[in-house]
């Protein structure tokens, strides 16, 4: 509940969170392990930019394979995230008043190389995205892996922050204010990433 709480304060002060451990080890390695049995499955998507009709797959901008979370079929793994999740909405409702109220997520697979150039989390002509979160699902990641989120601190770039995606930990920020990327990594980069809904 404190670290919950911490979040919080940051969002307030900063727009953006990082708390290691969010998720315990037995979670987020069975939610790994069935990143990558749907990998091996050949059943994870690739990811597009843009929404509707303007959605396309551009792998020179974003490499990553998806899957989109179904919260009536959710496994054990995914049930306990997305209950952490929520608590975390709940107590960010009451401490910051951001109306928070649907999570949608999905797994995110990066093959070594692979990243996600600058961008927003909103569509254009939509602001319904309100806190975007990534999990990351990834053991022993070290400097030397890359696969850095990139957050910049300003729209113009220049100041940013970078968070290696080392597995338990959750990042979360306002959409509508940051800009950020995924870096390429050295090695496969595992994440549940999404964002909470706000009402219209």
């Amino acid at each position: 509940m404190i670290r919950t709480i911490a979040v919080a304060d940051a969002l307030a002060e900063d727009g953006w969170a990082c708390i290691i451990e969010f998720l315990p080890d037995t979670t987020w390695r069975a939610l790994a392990a069935e990143v990558r049995t749907r990998h091996a499955e050949g059943s994870l998507d690739a990811a597009g930019v843009g929404t509707g009709e303007q959605r396309r797959v551009e792998g020179d901008v974003r490499g990553d394979r998806i899957h989109w979370l179904e919260p009536t079929a959710a496994s054990g793994a995914q049930q306990d995230a997305l209950s952490r999740l929520d608590d975390l909405r709940r107590i960010l409702n009451r401490e910051l008043q951001l109306g928070l109220f649907e999570f949608e997520g999905h797994f995110a697979f990066y093959p070594p190389g692979a990243g996600y150039g600058r961008h927003r989390d909103q569509h254009r002509g939509s602001r319904a995205r309100t806190l975007s979160c990534a999990l990351y699902l990834n053991a022993e990641w070290k400097a030397e892996d890359e696969g850095q989120l990139r957050l910049y601190m300003e729209s113009g770039g220049g100041d940013y922050r970078d968070v290696l995606p080392e597995g338990g930990t959750l990042v979360c920020f306002l959409s509508e204010r940051f800009w950020h990327e995924v870096l390429p990594a050295r090695r496969e980069r595992l994440s549940l990433a999404g964002w909470f809904r706000g009402r219209s």
